[in-house]
């Protein structure tokens, strides 16, 4: 693809953002908008999460004083479309998420309309009710769940205050003893100084299985000591991304004897650390609640058969292709990248020929690793014989505000400073007859939803 056309396709929700903001407000209108009644809701639902004492933010925005203190970054950040972390290209693929944090357009505009016109705090009795936040520090999930059923701590870690990032690849124990299904999963830093220096965690789980669909080959542990064999990936974690929970009659199998291998990417931040470690939350379904289908976290790459090979100041595409053997539902897509990464694609090839954009994630942050779930009624069913093509665009030129240096020949690596170019995709595995169920109940759906339209 020629660069005019990348930054098309990078640029294509950008210009809708400005000209929205580009329509001038009647000044009535402006001056009405005030952080009671108008700005504060917007912040609490989506930002102040991040934005609060001890959690991953470094500015907090719990009240009206925090808030006016950054109101012009605020508005920069949100007329971007950099904040809150929401990448995902609203004119292309699936819309609907569990977990979906963007701003409406006319959220947008109510902040921009907020700062403009002198930030105004307004009516003081207008302010919404301080909402009951989850511990920054703790388990997300346990305000759904209650406290993990089993928690798996990977062994304390110290870094100094100086150095090169550091990979640590412990092996831990589960204690499981008989075989138990997973409904969701959590990994969290221990400490504010333990998710300052975690870059990113993978945790896979290693247990004796015949080979199928779900262990792709033979376990192999390599001399790095992460394994893409038995069940392989249990969860990644990074930030931006919180618990997973599989749907309903969904989940992942921990058998007796198992291990957790760790990969704990840590980064210096200045100071010694001492004893970091990071937790593994696992809540469990009833034992005598076996879930019909199983969910297995997968990588589906975007490197292509020639690698990730990035000129010195250019823009490079490249594309891997991934059939799915088995009837398949896909519960999220979650693109990783460096500081180059721009774009990402998950388009379906379906056996009859037929090709459909699921999801497209334009202007990525290499910062924020979020992970887009699915809402169940919009999750892709995808026949056996789909193919998945991963596609990643990366601009290693110096428009590129992220790129450290644009002289530099770039390939695939580890560090934040090198590239990478894959999804990670929960994918839950379906019989034919649960997929055939499941399609059923979507069209039966779709034919409510234009029934209900139509008598409107």
């Amino acid at each position: 693809m020629s660069r005019k056309g990348f930054h098309i396709v990078l640029w294509s929700g950008v210009g809708a953002v400005v000209s929205i903001l580009g329509v001038a407000v009647p000044q009535g209108a402006a001056q009405e908008v005030t952080y009671a009644r108008d700005v504060a809701p917007i912040l609490q639902a989506n930002c102040q999460q991040c934005h609060m004492e001890g959690s991953i933010a470094p500015i907090h925005l719990t009240n009206y004083e925090e808030a006016r203190r950054y109101a012009r970054r605020i508005r920069a950040k949100v007329a971007d479309r950099i904040m809150p972390p929401w990448h995902i290209d609203r004119t292309v693929g699936i819309q609907a998420f569990k977990n979906d944090r963007s701003l409406t357009d006319e959220e947008v505009q109510t902040i921009v309309s907020w700062v403009d016109h002198g930030t105004p705090l307004g009516d003081p009795a207008e302010l919404p009710e301080a909402p009951d936040f989850s511990d920054p520090l703790g388990f997300q999930l346990e305000s759904d769940f209650g406290a993990p059923d089993l928690v798996i701590a990977s062994p304390p870690y110290t870094l100094e205050a100086e150095t090169q990032d550091k990979w640590y690849r412990p092996l831990t124990e589960t204690g499981i003893t008989e075989p138990r299904w997973v409904r969701a999963i959590e990994i969290r830093p221990v400490g504010a100084d333990a998710k300052t220096i975690t870059h990113h965690v993978l945790a896979f789980l290693q247990q004796d299985e015949e080979e199928s669909e779900y262990t792709v080959g033979p376990l192999i542990t390599s001399a790095r000591g992460g394994s893409m064999g038995g069940p392989g990936l249990f969860m990644e974690w990074a930030v931006g991304k919180e618990g997973e929970i599989f749907p309903e009659g969904a989940g992942k199998l921990m058998l007796p004897d198992s291990k957790i291998r760790w990969e704990l990417h840590m980064h210096a931040m200045g100071r010694v650390v001492e004893d970091a470690t990071v937790e593994l939350g696992v809540w469990f379904y009833d034992r005598d609640d076996v879930p019909e289908n199983r969910t297995r976290l997968r990588m589906f790459d975007a490197r292509g058969e020639t690698g990730l090979d990035i000129p010195p100041g250019e823009v490079a595409v490249t594309q891997q292709y991934h059939v799915l053997r088995w009837p398949s539902r896909l519960e999220n897509f979650q693109p990783h990248m460096h500081m180059r990464g721009k774009v990402m694609q998950m388009e379906a090839v379906y056996p009859n020929g037929s090709q459909e954009v699921l999801s497209r994630v334009t202007d990525f942050q290499w910062n924020w690793h979020v992970n887009y779930i699915y809402a169940d009624d919009a999750a892709p069913l995808l026949p056996a014989g789909t193919t998945l093509v991963i596609t990643a665009w990366h601009d290693n030129t110096a428009e590129n505000p992220n790129n450290p240096d644009p002289t530099q020949w770039i390939g695939w690596g580890d560090r934040t400073v090198d590239e990478m170019a894959h999804a990670w995709v929960d994918v839950t595995y379906l019989s034919q007859e649960d997929f055939e169920i499941e399609v059923a109940k979507r069209e039966r759906m779709a034919d409510d939803r234009a029934n209900r339209n139509q008598n409107r």
